[in-house]
């Protein structure tokens, strides 16, 4: 068998999401001012789509913002006036550390808990990467 043989088949057996080029965008954040505070009103969807816990993705974003915040149901409250190009560039440097994988760059991936380390395993190209971050 050559190695051009060996390549065709090695293709078949890979997902086929691997071939795909679909453009991955991140959702734009939805909120308002409410006083003192910000309200986000779809954070917990777009965590959703990210496909990670909001808990997970509202810790990192408060750490960033260096504000307080909660989530009060759907809706998540920051203890400060921010505006939302700035929740979404820290929303978008999360999708940089915690979904996009660094191999492929498609959004495929899983963070797993293995001893004290999380792993981001990669479901398109199967790589698998330590997160660099701790939460």
């Amino acid at each position: 068998m050559n190695y051009a043989d060996l390549l065709s088949r090695a293709r078949e057996k890979m997902p086929k999401q691997v071939f795909e080029r679909d453009r991955f965008e991140i959702p734009k954040i939805r909120g308002h001012m409410q006083g003192s505070k910000t309200v986000l009103s779809n954070f917990v969807q777009i965590a959703n789509q990210l496909r990670r816990e909001p808990e997970h993705m509202l810790k990192f974003v408060l750490r960033e913002l260096a504000s307080p915040g909660e989530r009060k149901g759907p809706n998540v409250a920051i203890g400060a006036k921010i505006s939302a190009s700035r929740v979404n560039e820290k929303i978008r440097q999360y999708a940089n550390e915690f979904v996009l994988c660094p191999q492929c760059g498609k959004p495929d991936t899983d963070l797993l808990k293995e001893g004290e380390y999380t792993i981001m395993k990669c479901s398109a190209c199967g790589s698998r990467t330590h997160v660099k971050s701790k939460i």
